[in-house]
């Protein structure tokens, strides 16, 4: 497959490839012996043909082409050949050639014939060739051939478009038509271009510059940079803000009128199109127009839960390069611009991230129904729905709906049927005065309605677990500290103190005739009297 398209372009190559001439000069068929020189401008009348000169097939056949003239390898200059075949009269002298364009003045030669030569070949097929006139590429040339002297209704006329600067022979050798080729590498996180410059135009600086291609004319933007014919390294690095479609290198010779080379590296980047979209608050208008020609369709839509965006109806435009605008457009984070360019399609929200916010509508529960509010006046539709699937997208079954007017931050509120307040149900709302509006549902939970409508039971509950934690801590106290205050043990028949002298009775006597205080721990001195005190305590 390379080696195919290699062939390919030679073959490209050989046929856009013009015939080379050393110097110019004129050439006739063999034995005619023919020079050239200038005619004046203004020839004199045509003459009556002579007898037996037929005028229709003086010129047989007539070959216009371009070649070209080298000095050097890249300073080449364009010549139109003219070859001629006549049937040749020994009262024709020679060939009259003027060649003309618009704006310029024409240049006329004449081929002359020696009389010996004519005479000799008289009645003859005779072929002349002349390539000495000068053109430029892209020129149109009229060309009159006439015979000398001039008989009537013998001349021929015909006009010559010569090859443009697409021609690649002509990109590399003409100077007129030599660009330079431009080699770039891309930086996307410093986002610059290094641009090396090639096959320049010969004793002449470069300049270089970005710019938007919008058709045959291309906007500069940012500086305009200049490489001088003396440095050694033809280099230089651009800087841009948005790689678009249409940003490109733009190159041409610091000279007059020279032709420019265009290279644009980022014509995939299509989707770096949809930005710069305008939200005008006063008006209430969304606009877009595309920095690079782009044939797109655009349209408003609704972004839904499910990440979806659904067309709002007559929202959409076909556009190239005119600018798109949407009057009467409502400030919702859902409400977006949609894109389309052949089978792909792009949505931008340019509410999203509350940017350009002209209103916020809230709702939240209320005892007697459901208050709305907005932070600029507006008119609102209410519709109480039934939303028949929870997964997203929810669309909105219609029982039943109202209009009410919001002040600037005055909540409204809406009246619901107590009924409907007990059960889920789902409110959709949409602004009235606007001529793009997002249709917005809010749904409802019957048990945060509960919860919200009637607030006091919360605070008794609340009341009632702080009154059950605090008993929980004192009784925990009590049941830890209360086993730790002990009496000072009560010994039977001894005396608690070595210095006491009067004892008590014996132990039975003692256990029986006195009471245990309240928290009084016993201790006994023996086994036995241990069993005792365990009867006693069981």
């Amino acid at each position: 497959m390379v080696t195919f398209c290699i062939i390919l372009m030679e073959a490209a190559d050989n046929e856009s490839r013009l015939e080379r001439i050393e110097t110019c000069d004129i050439k006739c068929s063999k034995g005619l012996d023919c020079r050239w020189k200038s005619r004046f401008l203004f020839p004199p009348p045509c003459q009556i043909p002579p007898e037996g000169l037929t005028t229709s097939g003086v010129f047989q056949n007539i070959s216009l082409s371009t070649v070209l003239s080298c000095e050097e390898r890249r300073k080449c200059s364009l010549h139109l050949k003219i070859q001629t075949r006549l049937l040749l009269r020994d009262s024709i002298h020679g060939v009259s050639i003027c060649t003309s364009s618009p704006g310029l003045i024409p240049n006329c030669r004449v081929i002359s014939f020696s009389r010996d030569s004519r005479e000799r070949l008289s009645g003859t097929l005779v072929d002349t060739e002349n390539n000495c006139t000068q053109i430029s590429p892209s020129q149109n040339v009229q060309i009159v051939l006439e015979t000398v002297p001039p008989y009537c209704g013998t001349e021929w006329t015909g006009i010559y478009s010569a090859p443009g600067c697409t021609n690649r022979d002509l990109q590399n050798h003409v100077p007129d038509c030599i660009t330079g080729k431009l080699l770039y590498k891309v930086n996307p996180e410093k986002k610059s271009l290094t641009v090396n410059v090639t096959e320049m135009r010969e004793g002449h600086d470069y300049k270089l510059r970005l710019c938007y291609a919008k058709g045959p004319i291309c906007l500069g933007t940012g500086p305009l940079l200049v490489i001088k014919k003396e440095d050694p390294i033809k280099r230089v690095t651009l800087s841009y803000s948005r790689p678009v479609p249409c940003l490109c290198i733009e190159g041409w010779s610091a000279v007059l009128d020279a032709r420019r080379v265009q290279v644009c590296p980022f014509r995939q980047h299509v989707e770096d199109l949809w930005t710069g979209i305008n939200f005008d608050p006063m008006e209430a208008s969304l606009s877009w127009q595309p920095l690079c020609p782009v044939t797109a369709r655009v349209m408003l839509c609704q972004k839904q839960e499910d990440g979806d965006c659904i067309v709002l109806p007559h929202t959409s435009h076909n556009v190239t390069r005119q600018k798109v605008r949407f009057t009467g457009v409502e400030s919702h984070p859902q409400l977006c611009m949609k894109f389309l360019v052949g089978f792909e399609s792009w949505i931008r929200c340019p509410f999203a991230e509350g940017r350009f916010t002209a209103w916020v509508a809230s709702v939240s529960s209320h005892p007697e129904g459901v208050m709305l509010s907005s932070s600029i006046p507006g008119n609102f539709s209410i519709e109480l729905c039934e939303v028949k699937s929870a997964v997203p997208p929810r669309t909105c079954q219609s029982k039943g709906n109202l209009t009410v007017t919001a002040e600037t931050h005055a909540p409204v509120k809406i009246q619901i049927p107590t009924e409907v307040l007990q059960s889920a149900f789902c409110l959709q709302i949409q602004r009235l005065d606007v001529t793009y509006a997002a249709a917005v549902v809010h749904c409802f939970d019957p048990i945060s309605q509960a919860d919200s409508s009637n607030p006091t039971w919360i605070f008794v509950l609340v009341g009632v677990l702080l009154t059950f934690i605090i008993l929980t801590i004192l009784w925990l106290h009590i049941r830890i500290t209360v086993p730790q205050r002990t009496l000072p043990k009560k010994k039977t028949g001894l005396c608690p103190y070595e210095k006491q002298k009067d004892c008590a009775a014996g132990p039975t006597e003692s256990l029986q005739g006195e009471s245990t205080p309240l928290g009084e721990v016993l201790v006994p001195d023996s086994p036995q009297s241990g069993n005792n005190v365990k009867a006693n305590l069981v």
